[in-house]
């Protein structure tokens, strides 16, 4: 693992340094474009936050873009042996030093700015927030196409009977470290780990808050066809761990 510490700090001073009050994992490939601006507002939303940037080995410069970044706590993780979003999240909140976890993408679709709102959500009796698009105050982004917009919908239709929350589907989520280390049998398919973590997790008091989803400026979705099969997969596995006990563990696919 590679760690760029912007106070000139090594690697060892960080470990006595004093902990942070949250740490945000931001799962990437091939994001370098996005990084600095990314750092930059969740530093000024957060100036007391660590920054986990778990890379699946891109080598687009994302390595370089970080140790850019002099005045940022920020940690990169390259993976070389393992690829997939979900186990990328996962590998993050392991390295998390922090009481409290926010997962968000790296594209800036989601905005570092609420992430304020999302801890005082949990530090007023919520487990598991979510940043959601379909409450009252939020939104999607004006460029969202009629078509982007019906499959987003049908996706959390078909997860409604798993939770009650109206955007199960979101990548921007905060929960108390404690309670991620409680979560057993992760082992989600594709890309959509906050619904396998309020399948699997000790969450009983999830909330949301609203925020603006923008679309993406830099760089390609990942969104295919292949993910989509990979989360119609995924969510038959939820329905059997949910309704019909199954508890069977095998090891991560992560992709």
């Amino acid at each position: 693992m590679v760690e760029a510490l912007p106070q000139s700090e090594s690697a060892s001073d960080a470990t006595s340094a004093s902990c942070p009050v949250v740490s945000v994992v931001v799962p990437t490939f091939r994001e370098a474009a996005n990084i600095a601006e990314l750092v930059g507002r969740i530093e000024r939303a957060v100036p007391d936050s660590e920054i986990i940037i778990v890379d699946d080995n891109s080598n687009d410069g994302t390595d370089d873009v970080v140790r850019g970044l002099v005045r940022s706590r920020v940690r990169l993780h390259v993976r070389t042996a393992e690829r997939g979003l979900s186990s990328a999240v996962i590998a993050g909140c392991r390295l998390a030093r922090a009481p409290h976890i926010v997962v968000m993408d790296a594209d800036l679709s989601h905005p570092p700015e609420s992430i304020p709102a999302m801890l005082a959500e949990l530090g007023s009796g919520g487990d598991f927030v979510i940043g959601s698009r379909y409450i009252a105050g939020g939104s999607t982004d004006s460029a969202w196409t009629f078509f982007r917009r019906i499959n987003s919908l049908f996706a959390t239709a078909l997860a409604r009977p798993l939770t009650k929350l109206s955007d199960p589907m979101s990548g921007f989520f905060a929960m108390r470290t404690a309670d991620f280390k409680a979560t057993q049998d992760l082992n989600p398919i594709g890309y959509k780990i906050a619904l396998e973590m309020l399948v699997k997790g000790p969450f009983r008091s999830p909330r949301e808050v609203p925020i603006h989803f923008a679309d993406r400026k830099r760089g390609e979705s990942k969104l295919s066809l292949k993910e989509q099969i990979r989360y119609i997969r995924h969510l038959a596995r939820l329905y059997r761990f949910k309704f019909l006990g199954s508890r069977t563990v095998s090891s991560p696919s992560g992709g």
